[in-house]
């Protein structure tokens, strides 16, 4: 049996793109583009955390 995902506020960067973050009590993390959280990327929650990060820093810009 798969956790409840508890979704964050959308976080957009420039232009139309939005993500969600959200996780679960079996401390899994998950992204999704907002509007479309069926469709998500799972990881721990440490691996999301470190892509936001990089995200941030200018490191990956081009994903957003």
């Amino acid at each position: 049996m798969t956790s409840e995902i508890t979704w964050e506020e959308p976080f957009c960067g420039e232009g139309n793109s939005c993500f969600r973050l959200g996780s679960d009590t079996d401390g899994n993390g998950y992204i999704a583009v907002s509007g479309n959280e069926d469709h998500y990327l799972t990881d721990s929650i440490e691996a999301l955390r470190s892509l936001v990060r990089d995200i941030k820093a200018g490191k990956a810009d081009h994903l957003l």
